[in-house]
């Protein structure tokens, strides 16, 4: 018999008067592996708050019968007692990061090393793990894999497909604020909804079908029945009285009522049909480019003889790049390598990068910086904007923010839903080249799907930093790979 770990039931939470959680019962049990997906801002950062005692829901009931271990997605600092203590010193040596532990200054995947080794150096029974591989290399993705074969019982966020597939059990969404739990790995929950939106589509194509038809056949009964109604040209009224009596319905009154009975029969059938929604179709963004004023060069920045350290830590020593107009880069390299210092030297205008003059730089910072919590989302977008408010609005639905969402204030917003506005902004501001550090992270598989189709579209010159090597694959026309102090550059194509 499986040994229960945590129990909620009727859990329920609001955020001012939208109710984003209704959960009427969740049994959490030794051996559950599990993935939880679903769109950003559905409530999954929330519910794991709920269920490890962080925040209280507004209803229901909680029991936790074991220790729990949080890997949290936002908030987490750690003091230098907490990371030299005896217990964690093995971990942080395997995640490669005891040297460098009580540094002032790391990098993002350096940072989440740290919290990682930290968090499993002594997990509990079960583990809640909120997008733990954002801003990790694939070496540290791989150790934090390896780490999920030793545990029994845990709840990964997460929108590293990989990691669903070759460890969970079982997949858990939000759906309508209440739970819903798939057998299997990512794989076999993306097949039961491909599946029924299959069939959500078939019979949303059925339903219009028959509805049509039915609405066919009322026009005929009523044009039936207004013929009935109708006096014959040149007949008088006692001729239409004689043609009635012989008539088999008696009267041609009552021949008209029973035609408009037949019609409103039809009608009532039209009214009894089980309505079927039209799936959602995708918003279209139409970006006016030229509005950015972009430059025409063929090489619009370049950096030679770049030096750089941090202390006594040399990160570029003479390094070089070129990147042409319209390129799409993939920025390469472990963590701790520079990725992210040689994109803010490029935003800061180090001395030896040159830029050419009409490029306008936009950045998307893993702090995600350029939001102002106070102002709604639709606000947020509009603040630096050169495009139509029509064309902002299309963007924030292009980015699955609802019309209800873009008057949210964003300091509610969940983790995926800020990096979301925040691409936002800078796709409609008057930005022509993009340097986006990490603007994967924190994203649900729809999110990431529609960011793929966006920059895949995007007329500009990019950099980005991302170890989705899937989602880099498939946008980027070459890497700059950042090795040995240097830059190096090869086309994919």
């Amino acid at each position: 018999m499986s040994i229960l770990l945590l129990e909620a039931s009727n859990i329920e939470k609001y955020f001012a008067d939208e109710k984003i959680l209704d959960i009427k019962s969740l049994k959490i049990y030794e051996g559950d592996r599990i993935g939880f997906v679903g769109p950003n801002g559905s409530g999954k950062t929330t519910l794991l708050n709920i269920l490890a005692g962080e925040l209280a829901p507004d209803g229901g009931t909680i029991r936790r019968v074991c220790n729990i271990s949080y890997i949290r997605q936002f908030n987490f600092s750690l003091t230098n007692q907490d990371i030299l203590g005896s217990d964690h010193v093995q971990k942080l040596g395997q995640y490669g990061v005891l040297s460098i532990a009580d540094n002032e200054i790391t990098s993002g995947g350096e940072a989440t090393r740290i919290k990682l080794a930290y968090a499993l150096s002594t997990p509990g029974q079960l583990v809640f793990a909120d997008e733990p591989t954002s801003s990790l290399d694939i070496y540290g993705i791989k150790q934090f894999s390896n780490e999920l074969y030793g545990l029994t019982s845990f709840i990964l966020i997460s929108h590293d497909r990989d990691l669903l597939n070759l460890h969970c059990n079982r997949i858990l969404t939000i759906e309508n604020g209440d739970i819903a739990i798939y057998e299997g790995n990512y794989d076999a929950y993306k097949q039961q909804q491909e599946a029924k939106q299959k069939r959500q589509q078939f019979e949303y194509e059925q339903y219009q079908n028959e509805k049509s038809r039915l609405q066919n056949v009322y026009k005929d009964k009523k044009s039936k029945a207004a013929k009935v109604a109708k006096k014959p040209k040149g007949m008088s009224s006692s001729e239409m009285k004689q043609r009635a009596f012989v008539a088999t319905s008696r009267s041609f009154d009552g021949r008209q009522k029973q035609a408009d009975q037949a019609a409103k029969a039809v009608q009532a059938r039209i009214g009894q049909l089980d309505v079927k929604e039209r799936p959602k179709e995708t918003t279209k963004i139409k970006l006016d480019f030229a509005l950015t004023d972009p430059p025409r060069n063929k090489i619009v920045l370049s950096g030679s003889d770049i030096n750089f350290a941090y202390g006594q830590n040399t990160l570029f020593e003479n390094a070089a790049f070129e990147i042409q107009n319209g390129a799409r880069i993939s920025l390469q390299g472990k963590n701790g390598s520079g990725k992210t210092t040689l994109l803010n030297l490029i935003f800061e205008g180090h001395p030896s990068i040159y830029q050419v003059p009409k490029l306008r730089i936009g950045y998307f910072r893993q702090g995600l910086t350029n939001i102002d919590h106070s102002k709604t989302v639709l606000q947020n977008a509009l603040s630096e904007s050169v495009q139509s408010e029509t064309t902002v609005r299309s963007a924030l639905a292009r980015l699955l923010f609802t019309r209800n969402n873009i008057n949210k204030p964003a300091g509610v917003l969940s983790g995926g839903e800020r990096v979301k506005l925040s691409l936002a902004k800078l796709l409609v501001s008057d930005c022509n080249m993009l340097l986006m550090d990490e603007p994967t992270n924190y994203l649900d598989m729809p999110s990431l799907e529609v960011l793929q189709a966006i920059l895949s579209e995007y007329e500009g010159t990019m950099m980005l930093v991302s170890h989705d090597k899937a989602f880099t694959d498939a946008i980027c026309t070459g890497v700059l790979y950042i090795k040995d102090k240097g830059c190096h550059f090869w086309q994919n194509r």
